[in-house]
């Protein structure tokens, strides 16, 4: 489903107070662009035009506070309802005292079956960025694109890294040969003119894309073209560049205009399909009041509430109407999505199997090689095999096989694992911890340098082979600052390890996925100390901000 709405989330630092200032002052001067008359703004609602009424309400509270502005306008009969939401939250705790602001623009048709007009970025949008200094985790979110110069490549791979960003990163280059103010102004302004509030905009000097595509080996970009890198990127592992899409220069200089309107669709899709930040999940929905007038009637007040009161039921029934559409779309979604996750699980079991079975193939010819001098016939019956467990249960029973890992977590939450188990959890269960084990020996004997992950990555681990796609060692900040969420993950080990008696274990291996189990195994490298991995939990996906 192409996306339709306008969804724009960042935070600033900002207090609350100053942050509504800036955004009623700015709110007011695109009113009055408009053509709209923005005095007399209070709570409740204001007749602004003819056609368009400006809802505000807010709230001071335990809960934090939030301002709320809702403009629409309805400027004919047949052409729907152009809905504009602007919300100020104050930051909770763990906000390290930000302030969150949302815009949002939607369309709404004037008759059911209607398909939304797709919403352009609103000039407000570029007046708050350039007024707010906002900023997306790490990264600055600006109107204009800035330049990144070579002693600026290492702080923007920290940036593309950041677990806590939320927006994509689009990075333009400079043809070889070409001026690049010239090319910024006269390409990518035009380019990026969709992109306001949607993503962290940035044009690669000539002399630092060298530096940066050594850095981002897996994920360059040059020539001229433009890659968005989305959240979640890393750029050791090869396969993931492929979620990162490159646009062409050709393509960008065939049709600006269309390239303009490409660039924006996946990151206008992240910023309507992403969860809120918690603090923006706790305002309220949206009441609209009439304003009460102490001047009018008894009869004349109760006409002009009449007339206000089926307005307002007209705006619900038809934003119920826009809600059902969105929810239906985004049901035909789901079912198509869930097919192809059923043929890929499918397909990435096969592929699981014969990866780890040529891995096996490569240890065993490395050895032929290495004690004969010279090339071996193989024969395939002379394959190392492994003996995976048949439950989870037998999993437990047979860890005695591996010295070097020690189990300290809850065996009845591990068995509990066999009534749900599906796919090939078992076969990565015991791959994990079969790759552990050996980690941990050669940790231990001072042959492994960093940690599991990039022993995953290395060639090093050919030998007991593990995906480093599934491995995880932190939690993001959210999970890691969140009191509740990290005290599940405080897991026990022997008060040799830690005094205490537990440890945060925030690394952690994914065992499987697909359905609300989603099982995970969390464990502490005690390697260099002891030669062993603790494994603290071994079971279903632990809460996080998305459970």
């Amino acid at each position: 489903m192409e996306p339709r709405g306008y969804r724009m989330v960042v935070s600033t630092e900002l207090n609350y107070v100053d942050t509504c200032a800036v955004a009623e002052q700015q709110l007011i001067e695109w009113l009055r662009d408009k053509g709209y008359d923005p005095s007399g703004l209070d709570v409740g609602r204001t007749e602004i035009a003819p056609h368009a009424t400006l809802d505000r309400d807010s709230e001071n509270g335990r809960k934090g506070a939030y301002s709320r502005w809702r403009m629409r306008e309805t400027p004919s009969g047949t052409s729907g309802t152009w809905q504009s939401t602007l919300v100020v939250r104050s930051g909770l705790p763990q906000d390290d005292g930000r302030t969150w602001v949302q815009v949002d623009i939607e369309h709404q048709p004037a008759r059911e079956g209607q398909v939304p007009t797709r919403a352009n970025t609103p000039n407000i949008v570029r007046t708050l960025l350039d007024s707010l200094e906002a900023r997306d985790g790490l990264a600055d979110v600006s109107a204009a694109p800035a330049f990144i110069e070579a002693d600026d490549v290492d702080d923007l791979v920290e940036e593309l890294c950041d677990v806590n960003r939320r927006m994509p990163v689009v990075i333009a280059t400079v043809p070889y040969g070409k001026n690049p103010d010239d090319w910024s102004r006269s390409v990518v302004e035009p380019l990026f003119r969709n992109l306001h509030g949607l993503a962290v905009l940035y044009v690669l000097a000539p002399e630092a894309q060298a530096k940066f595509n050594d850095e981002m080996e897996y994920h360059p970009v040059f020539g001229g073209g433009v890659r968005t890198y989305v959240p979640g990127l890393d750029p050791a592992w090869k396969p993931d560049a492929q979620r990162h899409p490159v646009m062409s220069r050709r393509t960008v200089e065939g049709d600006i205009r269309r390239a303009a309107s490409i660039l924006a669709t996946l990151p206008q899709r992240i910023s309507l399909r992403h969860t809120l930040p918690a603090a923006l999940l706790n305002v309220p929905r949206h009441r609209a009041r009439p304003r009460p007038n102490p001047d009018r009637t008894d009869v004349v007040h109760l006409r002009a509430d009449n007339v206000a009161l089926t307005a307002l039921l007209d705006e619900a029934e038809l934003a119920e109407a826009t809600r059902v559409n969105e929810v239906n779309d985004l049901y035909a979604e789901l079912a198509k999505t869930e097919q192809g996750i059923d043929e890929l699980r499918g397909e990435n079991e096969e592929l699981y199997d014969k990866v780890q079975e040529s891995q096996r193939l490569i240890r065993y010819l490395r050895e032929q090689l290495e004690s004969v001098g010279e090339f071996a016939a193989y024969t395939p019956t002379d394959s190392p095999t492994i003996a995976y467990p048949t439950t989870f249960a037998e999993l437990l029973e047979r860890l005695h096989e591996l010295p070097c890992i020690s189990f300290t977590g809850n065996p009845k939450t591990t068995r509990a694992l066999d009534s749900q188990s599906v796919d090939n959890w078992l076969h990565v269960a015991w791959d994990g911890l079969l790759a552990l084990s050996h980690f941990a020996r050669a940790s231990a004997d001072g042959t492994a340098s960093g940690d599991f992950l990039g022993w995953c990555k290395s060639d090093a681990s050919s030998a007991f082979p593990f995906p480093a796609a599934k491995v995880a060692m932190r939690e993001s900040d959210t999970v890691a600052n969140n009191g509740k969420l990290r005290g599940e993950r405080m897991l026990p080990v022997p008060q040799t390890v830690d005094p205490n008696g537990r440890v945060f274990m925030q690394a952690h291996l994914k065992i499987g996925g697909g359905n609300t189990i989603a099982p995970r195994l969390h464990f502490y490298d005690d390697g260099p100390r002891s030669g062993k991995v603790y494994i603290g939990h071994l079971g279903p996906h632990l809460r996080n901000t998305l459970t």
